[in-house]
């Protein structure tokens, strides 16, 4: 690849046996096929930290969500589950998969539903697991979404599920019928990870509600079993309501734990503050005082075009440019900040190795249509090539617009690519 930017240089980068072999200034000709970078970003490939496969591309199936709340989506899928069948789930689940992939994803940790006896969805995604597993990674999350406890035998399915190989325990201590239930169910979540040497990631406070606190008891397990790397709580949208004296005090126990968060900007905004008159919360976890506070954050989309969310395409620029907005995130600083949770941060949160654009590492890359990460968060610059372990899986011609006949350019003159 010639004339690539990378970390604000200009660089050549050579490609040999699926790795990269060579990143420099400028490389020799050496044979074999050449890409003409002209000046545009290049990044490690965009990382899906939060999604629900199984529930993918159901919007109105039976009926739409009219109230827009979490509690009518669970509902709704409650009754549409009643359907599902493996077939069902394979082709809506990789349906998705290849919109995220031709669009730079290659990374991806989805939650699917095992409160159901017979664990159709978790079947079919471990199916759709191997069937991509040359052009796509994904994660598995044991996810019990109508309860650990309160369903009955969730404990029970959740463990069947990773026994037939899901690669993370999840959780819902918010939804459970008692506080001390969900107390319980974030206890039982970790001797399930530790008996099955497994990974957490727990749906955690999803909710408006300033009393659902089980944040403090995932971070205080946390603690207690070492764990803190390999623990992350996703949604967190409580944390946005709690009073400050307790969300400073929470914050320095957060530090002590180290776990990880996974923040949903266009689903949180979304199904949060629908109780609310005026003014209106904004419905999101505080991501941006978490990231200051140097705790790791990743954003992704939850759903796509699901009983919770009607729209989205897969695009990890999208949750990213929501979150510089919900969460006032709009210094050149933050913004760039904002797209590394779609990429390294969320790289961390799934625990991959050898990722990033460094010699020797696998030549698994995408390319922006910008010069930089602001740009290309500015303009939600589109994906034009999408390189997995040396081999090209997707490629597309940035966008021109035309007014009267004549060419719009989109960027300032200064900031167009080139070499």
């Amino acid at each position: 690849m010639r004339g690539a930017r990378l970390d604000g240089n200009l660089v050549d980068v050579g490609v040999a046996g699926g790795r990269i072999s060579r990143i420099a200034p400028e490389i020799e000709k050496q044979g074999g096929r050449e890409i003409e970078a002209e000046g545009r970003l290049l990044s490690p490939p965009f990382v899906e930290s939060h999604v629900h496969l199984d529930t993918t591309l159901t919007a109105g199936e039976p009926r739409w969500n009219e109230s827009g709340t979490l509690f009518e989506g669970i509902q709704i899928w409650s009754e549409r589950k009643k359907s599902v069948t493996h077939e069902d789930v394979i082709e809506r689940a990789t349906t998705l998969l290849k919109w995220q992939a031709a669009q730079g994803v290659l990374h991806v940790r989805t939650h699917v539903d095992v409160t159901d006896p017979d664990l159709t969805g978790l079947r079919a995604l471990l199916e759709v697991r191997e069937r991509v597993r040359t052009w796509m990674d994904v994660q598995i999350v044991a996810f019990p979404q109508e309860g650990l406890l309160s369903y009955p035998r969730g404990l029970e399915l959740t463990e069947e599920a990773l026994r037939l190989g899901a690669d993370v325990v999840g959780g819902i201590p918010h939804y459970e019928h008692t506080r001390e239930m969900g107390v319980e169910s974030v206890k039982q979540c970790f001797r399930l990870a530790e008996k099955h040497d497994k990974p957490i990631d727990i749906h955690c406070d999803e909710t408006d509600d300033p009393q659902s606190r089980f944040l403090e008891v995932v971070a205080a397990e946390a603690i207690r079993t070492g764990m803190g790397g390999r623990v992350t709580a996703s949604h967190t949208t409580a944390f946005g309501s709690y009073d400050n004296a307790y969300a400073f005090k929470l914050m320095g126990f957060l530090r002590k734990s180290g776990i990880n968060f996974v923040a949903n900007p266009l689903i949180n905004i979304t199904l949060q503050g629908r109780y609310d008159t005026y003014p209106k919360r904004r419905g999101i976890t505080r991501v941006k005082e978490l990231w200051q506070n140097g705790l790791n954050v990743s954003l992704g989309h939850d759903d796509v075009m699901d009983p919770w969310y009607p729209l989205g395409t897969g695009n990890m620029l999208q949750p990213a440019h929501m979150a510089v907005h919900a969460c006032h995130m709009t210094s050149r600083e933050e913004v760039t900040a904002c797209f590394d949770m779609v990429a390294e941060n969320a790289a961390h949160t799934l625990r991959l190795k050898e990722y990033g654009i460094s010699e020797d590492h696998p030549a698994s890359f995408v390319l922006l249509d910008a010069p930089d990460k602001w740009e290309a968060m500015r303009r939600l610059a589109t994906t034009t090539l999408v390189v997995r372990n040396g081999k090209i899986i997707a490629e597309a011609t940035a966008p021109e617009y035309y007014l009267m006949g004549e060419r719009v350019n989109l960027y300032r003159k200064r900031d167009q690519p080139s070499r």
